[in-house]
């Protein structure tokens, strides 16, 4: 009894491990300086950069690069390696890598060696600082992270650009009114200066909505962010801006969650299942499923909530806004081999293929619905809207998400796109990517 208790511990030990691994809230952008493997936060990343020229500041402390035209913009560029006293390997073609920070409504420019990827892990992953970990000074590294098989050194940036001017055992930081600007800097661009360009990230937020419909907002500005940094490696120039459909779909392709238009794959739906509410009610479980299309996903979902509350009565209301679609769903006929497994305990064959069973058919109610208009449903129980609040304007999200308060019960739950999120004042994320669920705040 003793081994069957250790091994059920070690189990639970090693699945409570997992289930932190999997939930994602912390991203960063990794680089390389001395050979070494850093992180910054991603919410304090604006861009990636290369230059090679910049403006020689005179006085300037030594890991001062100068200053930089950014778009109009004239911000202090940072060697972090001079700065942290690290080995600067010196470019043929003179070509640096650059990650443009916003500290406290300041920008500045770093200078790294190389910039690698986004990097996603658990909060809970990250280990305080040691000395032993880094070349530089422990009082700069908020924590150390291990992500398949790499170390990373995470930079507490917003602690290296905000050293107090008058604090003498801190390194003197440049801040954008301590650098004297040459009269070459101020004629090679007044007007730039007086009236600032809008960043490449900020013509993107303003095409998307144009070209496909997508409309940034709080909801994916971390995801966006995100994209905008993997996008713009190996791009520069015009190259970074989204010129037609096809380059606004390659932006895109990251954002949709799994299994888009498609029966939803076992490992996604068992952690659907595992996100659902517990609901003790003997009442029937109402559902609102949003942009069902043709009904891949609400076979899937209703599949998974007989699992999940096998003695229960559920109601699906499936909408969408396209009527071709919503008006194949209640009568498709599929292949079994397409079926994904959890389904077919819940097909029945017929003279041209297989389809649902009567029960699940009962369960669901397909209907031409635009959400923009009066929504006639009762008190819900769960809501499912994945990717639909992105690509509906910034006031009818707000609108939807003040719906969803309403409607939902005091232990509803709803699911949104993996790459959307809600304001964590009235909504409280019970599961984080894949899966994004949330409940709202009492």
């Amino acid at each position: 009894m003793d081994i069957v208790r250790d091994l059920e511990t070690v189990n639970a030990n090693i699945q409570e491990q997992k289930e932190r691994m999997d939930n994602v809230d912390f991203k960063m952008i990794t680089f390389s300086l001395g050979g070494k493997d850093y992180g910054v936060d991603i919410m304090n990343v604006k861009e990636i950069a290369k230059a090679d020229k910049f403006t020689y500041v005179p006085n300037a402390a030594s890991y001062v690069r100068g200053v930089y035209n950014l778009r109009g913009d004239i911000i202090p560029i940072v060697d972090l390696r001079s700065f942290f006293h690290l080995p600067v390997v010196k470019k043929e073609e003179g070509i640096e890598n650059m990650l443009i920070l916003t500290i406290q409504d300041r920008v500045y420019g770093t200078i790294v060696d190389k910039i690698d990827k986004v990097v996603g892990i658990n909060s809970d992953q990250i280990q305080p600082p040691h000395p032993i970990f880094g070349d530089i000074n422990i009082k700069f590294i908020s924590g150390v992270v291990e992500k398949q098989g790499a170390l990373y050194i995470i930079l507490d940036v917003v602690r290296i650009f905000s050293v107090s001017k008058d604090e003498d055992n801190k390194p003197r930081l440049p801040d954008s009114d301590v650098f004297y600007m040459p009269p070459s800097t101020q004629e090679a661009a007044p007007a730039a200066a007086a009236a600032p360009a809008e960043s490449a990230l900020d013509f993107i937020r303003q095409s998307l909505p144009t070209i496909k419909r997508f409309y940034p907002s709080a909801i994916n500005d971390v995801w966006l962010r995100e994209r905008y940094i993997d996008w713009s490696l190996g791009r520069q120039g015009p190259d970074l801006q989204l010129k037609d459909a096809k380059d606004a779909d390659d932006f895109l392709f990251r954002f949709y969650s799994p299994s888009s238009g498609n029966f939803w794959q076992e490992d996604y739906a068992a952690l659907i299942k595992a996100a659902l509410p517990n609901i003790s009610s003997t009442s029937a479980i109402q559902v609102w499923n949003i942009g069902c299309g043709k009904g891949y996903e609400t076979y899937s979902f209703a599949c998974i909530l007989k699992a999940r509350y096998p003695d229960s009565r559920f109601k699906i209301w499936g909408n969408d806004n396209d009527i071709m679609a919503i008006s194949q769903a209640p009568n498709m006929l599929f292949e079994m081999e397409e079926v994904p497994a959890y389904c077919r305990p819940h097909m029945v064959r017929g003279p041209n293929g297989y389809t649902f069973n009567q029960e699940i058919k009962d369960s669901i109610l397909f209907e031409y619905h635009d959400i923009l208009h009066e929504n006639a449903l009762p008190d819900l129980d769960i809501i499912l809207a994945r990717d639909i609040l992105s690509f509906i304007p910034v006031a009818e999200q707000a609108a939807l998400l003040n719906e969803f308060n309403e409607r939902l019960k005091s232990h509803g739950t709803v699911f949104i796109g993996s790459n959307e999120d809600l304001p964590e004042d009235e909504w409280r994320a019970t599961a984080k990517q894949p899966v994004s669920a949330f409940m709202k705040r009492a």
